[in-house]
């Protein structure tokens, strides 16, 4: 084995949490080193192939305008953010996952987002209002929706840059085509380091007063899905990074961490059918999603429907209908719109990589799509049928619903009556897993009696405990942010002291 070397702590995986880890480490005066096991070229983890969303309690646009540091006068009379107090966000969360999201880690979360939110801006992330992915223009009004206001300047590639900045700026070593491949205990089983292996290189020893797990979920590894999500899971596609592939949880598991959590559940939302199935494209990011599904239908090869489109914001949906769509027949749905909402639909609609059909009829569409025409032509009429009208209003619960079949649809039901048809064949995309570490309010990790495991901290996609079936839009990122900047923090303390 090469030479060894020391650091105070050592973080593993340099996305947003991990990145938000070593800040906060650093800050805390302690001599940091970053590892990534990809190379640079793939740097960011699955934060880089995010919209940069944040999911943030704030009373008021003042506390928005406090992350926003040059909002103009002009700017905070064209919008209409309304109010996301903590109680608010909490029970988002509570609602979402079935009340099964660990209150402690809930508590954190939603006290300490607009702090983080705060903390990021001073620490050189720059934030803008998320206009065009979640407001509509209300009179002369942008009125925002679903709770989610802010997104980073450039999205997740603009979050991931930003963060690489300012650990540069602050001096702190990062590494890439790192793979860290064992924790190293001593003999009371406290972590003092990591044993790494660089493409070609021979191990090395790194020793460290403390090591922060946020190298992400096991959403790239095909074993691993369909070992703890089921059978079907392998097949899923994989919209972020490649290298999310469960080595935390191994390590972690290995010297006798605790897992915790939805081990059977991930985010996982509807992503184009001809999409790569092995990780995601740098170049487009995250628009190969399909996200204005609430202002259409989805039907099967069949023609049958089988979701809700308008049960909630798409915020509060999008990240479990990717499961219900991998349970039809060849793991596709298709969403289908009329030219009464086609003009509301994300720019994602709009790129030239999208599997899409077009047609002046509902039976030409069906051809071109692969569906099932006669299924899917008196699935379309039975649904028009059903349109009970009302005012129709995509910036708030509508309550324009249907009556009369199953599923319903319970906002935003307009009849597809309007040609030329569109519709977009979609498939499973796997965002990240559920399943993790169990850590405690320091962010530390506990062993399987739930003991503190000196040393170890865990933040970001490997932590377990906080999302179960579903998650609200954004709060992926957020959650990244506080318990990274936290684990950095807790980690700095423990080995300084």
């Amino acid at each position: 084995m090469d030479r060894t070397e020391r650091y105070d702590v050592v973080v593993v995986g340099a996305g947003n949490a991990g990145l938000a880890a070593a800040m906060a480490a650093h800050q805390a005066g302690a001599k940091t080193l970053v590892l990534e096991k990809a190379p640079r070229d793939w740097r960011g983890g699955n934060s880089y192939f995010t919209g940069g969303l944040f999911r943030f309690a704030f009373d008021n646009l003042d506390d928005v305008a406090s992350v926003i540091a040059d909002m103009t006068e002009e700017e905070r009379v064209a919008v209409d953010v309304g109010s996301y107090p903590q109680k608010a966000f909490y029970e988002d969360l509570m609602r979402v996952t079935e009340s099964l999201s660990d209150p402690d880690m809930a508590e954190i979360l939603v006290s300490q987002s607009l702090p983080t939110m705060q903390w990021l801006a001073k620490s050189g992330v720059r934030w803008i209002l998320a206009m065009g992915r979640q407001s509509f223009k209300v009179g002369n009004v942008y009125k925002f929706f679903g709770n989610l206001v802010i997104e980073a300047v450039g999205g997740g590639v603009g979050l991931s840059d930003m963060q690489f900045e300012a650990c540069e700026k602050m001096g702190i070593d990062v590494r890439y085509d790192t793979k860290v491949h064992t924790l190293v205990t001593d003999d009371h089983g406290r972590v003092t380091g990591v044993i790494i292996r660089q493409a070609g290189g021979a191990d090395q020893a790194v020793d460290s007063g403390a090591v922060v797990l946020a190298c992400g979920g096991f959403e790239a590894n095909a074993e691993m899905r369909t070992r703890y999500l089921g059978p079907g899971w392998e097949l899923a596609h994989v919209r972020g990074t490649p290298y999310n592939t469960g080595d935390g949880h191994r390590m972690a598991m290995d010297i006798g961490a605790r897992p915790r959590g939805h081990w059977s559940g991930a985010h996982a939302c509807a992503w184009d059918y001809n999409s790569p199935a092995d990780g995601g494209n740098r170049k487009l990011t995250d628009l190969y999603q399909k996200h204005s599904y609430p202002y259409s239908i989805i039907v099967n090869i069949d023609g049958q429907r089988f979701v809700d489109e308008g049960a909630d914001y798409r915020n509060y949906t999008y990240a479990k209908y990717g499961r219900e769509i991998l349970k039809q027949p060849q793991r596709a749905a298709f969403q289908i719109f009329d030219q009464k909402t086609v003009k509301l639909q994300r720019d994602e609609y709009r790129i030239k990589e999208v599997t899409k059909g077009v047609s002046d009829t509902l039976e030409g569409l069906a051809d071109q799509l692969g569906i099932n025409q006669d299924a899917f032509v008196r699935t379309v009429r039975e649904y028009n049928a059903a349109c009970q009208g009302g005012e129709f209003n995509p910036s708030v619960l509508d309550g324009v619903g249907t009556e009369g079949i199953t599923p319903p649809k319970s906002n935003w039901a307009l009849p597809i009556d309007a040609p030329p048809y569109e519709g977009y064949a979609v498939t499973c995309g796997v965002t990240f897993t559920f399943g993790g570490l169990h850590i405690n309010t320091r962010a530390q990790v506990l062993d399987t009696e739930q003991n503190l495991m000196g040393g170890l901290y865990a933040a970001g996609e490997i932590v377990g405990g906080l999302f179960y079936h579903n998650y609200p839009g954004g709060s992926g990122l957020m959650a990244g942010a506080v318990f990274g900047r936290l684990a950095g923090a807790s980690a700095a303390a423990d080995a300084l002291r």
